[in-house]
């Protein structure tokens, strides 16, 4: 009984240590450690080493592996370059085998951890700003090596009362029951790290061989992408890609150890003889090795294999809404990219619905899919939490509102009354239907992130021009029906072009302002109260023609 509970509470202490120190990591990190894994993505072997680095700062190659799904959902990184980071966090995981191997095991450190847990606890009481957050990764510190020491004291009494080495150790059938003994490890535990932390903890207790040590950490390299599997349920297309990409990976290298098993042991036997390498030491070796190795030959192929991937989970879902991924909300940096992505596709689609009807009279656009996506984007952007401490976030919640109710006013003009469509294509308002034209097709390219130089002036410009000769348009129509030169019927349908015109340029320029700004570099030293000018003309606002009507 004494024996179970020091080993389900050195368990219980690990991993309370590891997911301690992750989220002081990651907070302490910030978005500085967010920025740099996404900048370190140009080629597959940059991605590859940044993705084993982040992994070994924050321990934990879920934690990466669930990033980068995140930031695959959100529209962040594109699959082939999540791949390498994939590859590279399950590298990473191996420092935890080296940790436990070199300084858990030889060093009999949890008198020392005791400190680490006491003076991070005080810290992250007493401290103010990121201070409580180094508290936290220095309290999950010790915490690591005070449940790495009370599994030792477990597994020495557990080899005093069971013979784990009497298991089946040699042929396929040992090798399967330790296989499937490391995989079921991982999943309860839901940490390969605290899985091969009791592993290497039981050799070094003499409680299994090398053997039964090296087929579990095989099995729990496996069983670690449990957690980015179920990560993907319900997420995007490419998340789901990326999960797959980790399973298939880690399934690889494992066979691949498998293969090489024999070659393994006898290797790391000679070690021990020759350099005194140690058990503990030669299995971590192990470990990097073969996950090394797998990623020697799964890197040069990346491209081919991202094709392979993509072919087995295509796209599917809404087009429009794809990045929207519920997982992302408990990340509000990552869920703010993934609205704006939204709200771009479905600016673009509005763009291209408008600009196709004024080109060609031939008004086809989806717009009950369009209402629909904004119906979501919006429902989405309102369960994320208020991060009012954050004024980049703040900024960007800011930019994505005004977008999304200019959106909304624009996508009510998608298909305009059949009245208005004849006066839009006849010669009077021809010249001006094309203006508008090109300035929709101008926000199209901007929103597809082309290179427009002075773009949003030449919005403004057409807005203004529109707005003006509507506004010295309304009284001379007005004043010619009621002298007869023009019929009531027909000067209120011509008044209803001019301000459709108007609106549909003013809506389309401001949508574009605000989306194409929320993902600028500067927008964390923008102040709060900005806005973009309207420099509309007669006092023209953004709240003209608030609720849509058959005239307006």
């Amino acid at each position: 009984m004494d024996t179970s509970i020091k080993i389900i509470g050195g368990i219980g202490l690990f991993l309370l240590g590891m997911s301690l120190l992750t989220d002081g990591l990651k907070e302490v990190a910030g978005d500085s450690l967010r920025r740099r894994l996404l900048q370190a993505t140009r080629t597959p072997l940059k991605a590859f080493l940044s993705g084993a680095l982040v992994t070994m700062l924050v321990q934990s190659s879920s934690a990466t592996t669930i990033a980068v799904i995140g930031f695959v959902s959100a529209g962040l990184l594109t699959f082939p370059q999540a791949l390498g980071l994939v590859f590279g966090a399950s590298l990473g995981t191996t420092g935890t085998s080296w940790i436990v191997a070199w300084i858990g095991l030889k060093i009999r450190v949890g008198l020392y951890a005791l400190p680490f847990v006491g003076i991070g606890a005080l810290i992250r009481l007493l401290g103010r700003g990121r201070w409580p957050a180094t508290g936290t990764s220095l309290a999950g510190f010790g915490l690591i090596f005070l449940g790495i020491n009370t599994l030792q004291m477990g597994m020495q009494d557990l080899a005093a009362f069971i013979d784990l080495a009497a298991l089946p150790n040699r042929g396929v059938l040992g090798v399967l029951v330790a296989l499937i003994l490391g995989l079921v490890m991982t999943v309860i535990l839901q940490s390969s790290s605290a899985a091969v932390a009791t592993t290497l903890t039981a050799l070094d207790a003499q409680a299994i061989n090398l053997h039964q040590a090296a087929a579990i950490v095989i099995g729990a390299s496996v069983g670690t992408t449990i957690t980015g599997a179920l990560a993907a349920l319900g997420a995007s297309s490419s998340a789901k890609r990326t999960a797959l990409s980790q399973v298939t990976f880690n399934v690889a290298t494992g066979a691949i150890a498998l293969v090489l098993l024999p070659w393994f042991i006898r290797f790391m036997l000679w070690t021990e003889d020759h350099w005194h390498f140690g058990n503990a030491a030669a299995l971590a070796a192990f470990h990097t090795v073969f996950v090394g190795l797998g990623a020697m030959i799964f890197l040069p192929f990346v491209g081919r294999f991202s094709r392979i991937i993509e072919r087995m989970i295509p796209d599917h879902g809404p087009r429009l809404t794809r990045h929207l991924n519920r997982h992302l909300l408990e990340t509000p940096a990552f869920a703010l990219v993934a609205t704006r992505l939204a709200l771009r596709d479905t600016a673009i689609e509005t763009l291209r619905g408008l600009a196709r009807g004024l080109r060609f009279n031939h008004w086809d656009a989806e717009r009950g899919e369009i209402d629909q996506a904004v119906a979501q984007i919006q429902a989405y952007l309102e369960s994320l939490p208020v991060t009012a401490h954050d004024p980049t976030l703040t900024h960007s919640r800011l930019d994505q509102l005004h977008a999304i109710d200019h959106l909304r006013r624009l996508s009510s003009r998608l298909i305009p009354p059949a009245r208005v469509r004849v006066v839009l294509s006849s010669r009077p308002l021809a010249d001006l239907a094309d203006l508008c034209r090109e300035s929709l097709e101008l926000g199209q390219k901007v929103l597809e992130q082309q290179a427009v130089p002075g773009w949003e002036a030449k919005m403004l410009d057409v807005s203004q021009k529109l707005a003006t000769i509507r506004q010295e348009k309304r009284p001379a129509l007005i004043e010619e029906a009621a002298v007869g030169s023009r019929g009531p019927v027909e000067t209120l349908n011509a008044i209803d072009a001019y301000r459709w015109l108007d609106r549909v340029s003013h809506h389309a320029w401001r949508v574009c302002a605000y989306l194409s700004t929320a993902n600028s570099d500067s927008a964390a030293t923008r102040p709060l109260s900005r806005s973009i000018p309207t420099a509309a003309p007669s006092g023209k606002t953004d709240d003209d023609a608030v609720v849509p009507s058959s005239t307006d």
